[in-house]
């Protein structure tokens, strides 16, 4: 990490992890006190506590680096969004497509109880992960074997949600780069399936699960669309913790959960359509620059993020300097060699946190090296070796 990236990384770091351990530790309390009495009466709580976090990364992308998020949707679905379950499915095209899904949720009201199904290794990540893991974030191996069970349980507990959750579902199961689209590009040739030119082929077997276990009580399926203007750099961890600015296109479209076939095989096939369309859809927005198709919703920019970084701001500062004057911490060299130390932690974790956040850094899809006897049998396969 440059060194004038790190003068405003560590103290934006310092702020995230002191108030983040301390969200950690207000979790972990209610989740040992009050989850043993009563699962829904913690996730009401839990609901709260949590978007105390989240809301500083929701502060991140609106007022620190101003990074403009644009909606286009239908006002029948931008209503509804934040009053009903829903399952989200959206391409993975940049490095903060979750961000921008929680940006979404929080202008939608259920940002607390907003999750996502995650790779296992998202969960033992500082602060961060910890705090997915008591918000109940679903976390897979990779390995549908291994996966199957663990995404049917989790799926099963969102049953009796108290409040409307939205559930967000990357099928592409990888962040799109140049190079995984090359590495799909040539599977899709070789077992004659649609050659995609803007999004990865999608892995269908947990969508199918999803929809298996979800369709009696998720009304609805969010088919969202990321891209990226031409005019804009692509956002990534680093550049909002530099104060750089992007711009991000959202195209959602609400389908009826009532709606898809029945059958697992029919599913699948629903699946791999709506990211052919989605292609097609990228191919209009690249020539357009904009989702034509849909009106632009106002989404605003609330104060809520401002108001809560502010008040752990003046938290953490007041804590620190209270604790410096109780400890005497900087009147010695061993206590200026712990406080240089720790700096140093912090700023390990948040370049753990950056490198983690890059797609060139996502383990790419594997490509088949024989065509298999059929399409289904090809897509099967093609889920099985890139899980």
């Amino acid at each position: 990490m440059a060194i004038a990236a790190a003068a405003v990384v560590v103290p934006l770091g310092l702020i995230f992890f002191i108030s983040g351990l301390v969200v950690n530790l207000i979790q972990a309390v209610f989740f040992v006190t009050i989850r043993p009495l009563s699962k829904n009466t913690y996730r009401r709580i839990n609901r709260v506590v949590a978007e105390l976090l989240w809301l500083e990364l929701v502060w991140l992308i609106d007022w620190w680096a101003g990074v403009k998020i644009k909606l286009y949707t239908d006002p029948e679905t931008f209503h509804s969004m934040g009053k009903e379950h829903a399952l989200v499915v959206a391409n993975h095209k940049s490095d903060i497509d979750w961000l921008v899904g929680w940006v979404l949720a929080q202008r939608s009201g259920c940002l607390g109880s907003a999750l996502a199904v995650m790779k296992k290794s998202s969960k033992f990540l500082p602060v961060i992960g910890w705090s997915m893991w008591f918000s109940e974030y679903l976390f897979l191996e990779r390995s549908w074997a291994k996966d199957e069970k663990t995404l049917k349980s989790g799926l099963q507990r969102l049953k009796d949600f108290p409040q409307p959750f939205w559930l967000a579902l990357f099928v592409e199961g990888t962040r799109f780069t140049q190079a995984k689209l090359l590495a799909a590009q040539e599977y899709a040739a070789s077992t004659g399936m649609p050659i995609p030119r803007n999004v990865l082929i999608p892995r269908t077997k947990g969508f199918v699960a999803a929809v298996s276990h979800m369709r009696s009580f998720v009304p609805a399926i969010y088919d969202m669309t990321v891209a990226i203007p031409k005019s804009s750099p692509s956002p990534t961890m680093l550049r909002l913790f530099k104060g750089q600015s992007s711009v991000v296109h959202v195209h959602l479209k609400r389908r009826l959960m009532k709606e898809l076939p029945e059958s697992d095989d029919a599913v699948a096939q629903w699946c791999k359509d709506m990211f052919v369309a989605k292609d097609a859809l990228l191919d209009k927005h690249n020539a357009e620059d904009t989702f034509s198709d849909q009106e632009l919703q106002n989404t605003g920019r609330p104060v809520k993020s401002l108001l809560v970084i502010t008040s752990w701001v003046c938290v953490v500062v007041l804590g620190a300097l209270k604790f410096l004057q109780w400890s005497s911490l900087l009147s010695s060299w061993k206590g200026i060699a712990i406080s240089a130390f720790s700096l140093g932690i912090v700023t390990v974790l948040m370049h753990v946190l950056i490198l983690f956040s890059q797609s060139e850094r996502s383990n790419p899809a594997k490509v088949a090296p024989t065509k298999p006897k059929s399409n289904g049998e090809a897509s099967e396969r093609s889920q099985d070796k890139q899980k």
